[in-house]
């Protein structure tokens, strides 16, 4: 599970929006539109579906993980 996440255009940072899904089920849903209270710039910002990501902390980390350790790895004899 993640957060649905969109692009304060103040600000240009990441903001939540308060929907948790998982990433195969937000992208399965219909183009929706929606509106989050920044609490960054203190405004409304309205949004397509379209425009938002799920930033899924675990999957981040898993995909980071991957990157630093090397698949194989050499057994000291």
């Amino acid at each position: 599970m993640g957060m649905v996440m969109i692009e304060c255009p103040e600000t240009g940072r990441a903001i939540p929006t308060g929907i948790k899904t998982d990433r195969d089920s937000f992208l399965r849903s219909p183009v929706f539109f929606a509106r989050t209270r920044c609490a960054i710039c203190n405004a409304d910002h309205t949004w397509f579906a379209t425009e938002a990501w799920v930033h899924e902390p675990v999957a981040a980390a898993q995909l980071r993980d991957r990157a630093v350790w090397p698949v194989h790895r050499r057994s000291s004899q």
